[in-house]
This record gives structure tokens, C-alpha cells and sequence, in this order.
């Protein structure tokens, strides 16, 4: 199969074309089919709907209601400590809403009045703080945008095709505005010792989750947060005060943020040093992997979102990411990789966050094996699974940044799979 160009001004004519003649197809069809809705008067042009106090937060119209996270349920033995997944198939653009941000939890979400948090700052430092949420909204603040993404997210997938869409095998990730005060500005507040290297993370759940981070890059980028998307933080996702690390592994975003004590080495964490390791082949294990690596997926269609619409204009569309910066460039393949066509990058293009991409093709109803390549702004290339295993094996489930394969047959129906 020979790939179409990537539409220019003449082809992008021809792709309208197409589309209003699939249109006007489709639209005769509909008539024939006596489906003339539009000519008829509907109960939405007859009465008048609720008025604005009906809804005072609102809410999705009713027919999106299977546009919700979702759980894979023998994933875990108890949902109290699990993860539900982001439905990335169902989104447009870059910026995830609150209600479909993925959850992972420990030990079950932690409803917290904010009159009652504090923040505490101890260990190596000239002068220990605790700080209440009015404290800190007393500092500078900041609103930046950023990708947060499981270190497991693809991670069923290390030793083959599982999981049947993308929500399933992508959606450990979401990409949030968050509104806070710089992890610096409260450290510096502290006065951190020569000698502290390290920070010590801990939440407020029952789990009393903790993480080190070097303090390298807690003075760099993070962030001590309280908003999310312009409002307060949700619960899900540690109001009312959560750590922001960008471009880092979801689990050190430490949610219900409690405390930071400074130190001079990594602390030994509560969970097993092993599991947020990965192990290779040799039995040697890769340590402190922090930083998530360039990827992309391609969202639609893909196997929640098969083609419905039969032959002609096709948009494909899907995210890329990378912890090391912004993504300059995202390649996509119909044919299982032989070939790749530029894709077009649209919306903003931020340091760490998501980046939306589209590739605009004719389909004639022959079997595609869809694919998507990315390139971040160190010029590093998305790897391929096959790549990947060679390097590290297939006993780890972090850190797997593969080229994924959706193939997609004549009746527009599609499947994760893998190619050779």
C-alpha cells in the first residue's frame, strides 16, 4: 500500500471535495432512509429548556455520559489502591478535563478540610516552617501546563498486545493547568543547607506516601500546587495540596502534600527500592529512571474509536510527550511503519506538556496497520517495542515509550496488535 502525501494546498482542495460529495452521499442516504430529522420539529425546538440556576456546576450534556475514566478491575485486588484510566480516545486538544484526569491511589482518596492541612518543611534547613493553605497563597504564584504520566502507563504491553484501547494502554496520563507557588520560592523561605541534596515528598493519605527527589530538580521546576484547570485541585488529585514534577513519573507528584525534609541521600522509600526500578536481562536494574520518555499515541480511530463512516476523508489524530522538553516533530505510518508521513503539530506547543497532532489521508477501505513516531526537542526518536525489549528485556512494566500498532481492517474495526 502506497501512502497519499500529506495534504498541500491541492490536496487539501480535494480532501474538501471529497468530503462535501461523502456529505451529500450521505445525506441522499439519510433521505432515502426517510431520516429527514432536519426538516421535522424537534421536542428541543418546541419547549424551553432549564434555566441558569438549573446546573450551578455544570456537567457534561447527557450524551456524553460514556465519556468517564475507567477501570481495568483484576488489575489490582482492591480499588482502594488502584488506577482508573484517562478515556483519551473521547478528547480534543491538549488540556485534559479535571473529571476524566486518571487516578492512582494508595489507599483510597483522603477527603481533607483545608482549614486543617499544614505544610511542614524540616531536616536540612536554617529554619523549619509549617505552613497553612493561606499561608501559601500569600506567595507568588504561578500557572504552568504539564503532562503527568504513570510510570506503568503502557506497561501490560512490555510482552505483547493485552489491552484492547487506547484508554487501556495510554491512559495513565493527563495534561492539566496547574496554579501553585514554585517548590523554590517555599525552600528558599526555609533556607536549604550546602549540604541537602534530596527531598523527601510525603502525603497526607493513609498510605503516607513518600518519594525522594533530587533537590536539583525540586529547585528547578516544581511546584507546590492548589488549583488545577482554574479551579481548586479535586480530590482525586490531593486537594487541597498536591507536588508537581515535571517531566518526572506520576508517583513522585506526591498528592495531599504534608511535608519536604531536606537531606543528603535518597531516603529508603516505603514501597520496595524494586518496584520503581527496572529490571534487565542481566538482573542489573535500571535506577532512578525519573524522567518519562519522548512517546505518542494515535487516539482516534483506534479500538474504542473504529471507523463508522466508511471510505473517504479520514483525520487521524493523537498526543505526543516527552519529559525532556517540547516535541518537534511527530511521524505517523499506515502501513505498519515501511513508510512515514510528516504530521501536522496544531495548538500550543509547551515545554512538558501534551501536543496534539493530525494526519489527514484518504482511505479506500484497505487494511491500515496505524502508527505514530515522535521526536522531542533533544532530538531523541520514540523507540520501537521491538527496540525497547532488546535493550531492557521484557521484565520490567516502567518506562515503556514503544511505537504502538493499531490495525484496522476493511469494516473500520480495529485491534492493538504488533508487527514485526
Amino acid at each position: 500500500m502506497t501512502n497519499s502525501a500529506r495534504p498541500g494546498a491541492a490536496s487539501r482542495r480535494a480532501f474538501l471535495k471529497g468530503g462535501l460529495a461523502a456529505g451529500a452521499a450521505l445525506a441522499a442516504g439519510s433521505a432515502a432512509a426517510g431520516e429527514q430529522v432536519i426538516t421535522e420539529v424537534q421536542d428541543w425546538n418546541r419547549y424551553s429548556g432549564e434555566g441558569v440556576d438549573a446546573r450551578p456546576y455544570g456537567t457534561p450534556s447527557q450524551f456524553e455520559a460514556h465519556v468517564v475514566r475507567k477501570n481495568v478491575p483484576w488489575l489490582t485486588s482492591d480499588v482502594v489502591s488502584s488506577i482508573n484510566f484517562t478515556p483519551l480516545h473521547e478528547l480534543e486538544g491538549i488540556i485534559t478535563p479535571s473529571g476524566l484526569c486518571f487516578e492512582r491511589h494508595h489507599a483510597g482518596i483522603a477527603e481533607i478540610d483545608p482549614k486543617d492541612h499544614r505544610l511542614m518543611i524540616n531536616g536540612m534547613v536554617e529554619k523549619p516552617l509549617v505552613f497553612t493553605m493561606a499561608d501559601i497563597k500569600r506567595f507568588p504564584r504561578e500557572n504552568k501546563v504539564y503532562f503527568l504520566e504513570c510510570a506503568a502507563n503502557s506497561g501490560m504491553e512490555w510482552r505483547g498486545a493485552q489491552l484492547n484501547g487506547c484508554q487501556f494502554t495510554h491512559g495513565m496520563l493527563h495534561c492539566v493547568m496547574y496554579t501553585g507557588v514554585r517548590l523554590k520560592t517555599l525552600l528558599e523561605e526555609a533556607g536549604v543547607r550546602p549540604e541537602g541534596k534530596w527531598l523527601l515528598a510525603e502525603g497526607a493519605d493513609a498510605s503516607s506516601m513518600t518519594r525522594s527527589i533530587p533537590l536539583d530538580k525540586a529547585l528547578d521546576d516544581c511546584m507546590v500546587a492548589f488549583g488545577m484547570n482554574g479551579e481548586a485541585l479535586r480530590p482525586e488529585q490531593g486537594y487541597p495540596l498536591r507536588l508537581v514534577v515535571p517531566g518526572f513519573e506520576g508517583n513522585m507528584w506526591i498528592k495531599w502534600l504534608r511535608r519536604l525534609e531536606i537531606g543528603d541521600q535518597p531516603w529508603q522509600q516505603r514501597e520496595e527500592t524494586s518496584k520503581y526500578t527496572d529490571l534487565l536481562p542481566s538482573g542489573k536494574a535500571r535506577r532512578f529512571t525519573f524522567a518519562m520518555d519522548v512517546k505518542s499515541v494515535i487516539t482516534n480511530p483506534s479500538p474504542q474509536a473504529p471507523i463508522t463512516h466508511g471510505r473517504g476523508p479520514l483525520v487521524v489524530a493523537g498526543l505526543a510527550w516527552s519529559g525532556n522538553g517540547t516535541i518537534k516533530r511527530v511521524d505517523v505510518s499506515i502501513d505498519g511503519g515501511r513508510n512515514w508521513q510528516t504530521a501536522r503539530i496544531d495548538g500550543p506547543s509547551l515545554p512538558k506538556a501534551l501536543h496534539r497532532f493530525y494526519y489527514e489521508f484518504d482511505w479506500d477501505g484497505s487494511e491500515l496497520f496505524l502508527q505514530s513516531r515522535a521526536i522531542d526537542s533533544d532530538g531523541i526518536v520514540q523507540p520501537t517495542k521491538d527496540d525497547l525489549r532488546a535493550a531492557r528485556g521484557s521484565n520490567s512494566i516502567y518506562h515503556n515509550n514503544g511505537i504502538q500498532t493499531w490495525h484496522v481492517n476493511k469494516d473500520g474495526v480495529i485491534e492493538n496488535v504488533e508487527i514485526s
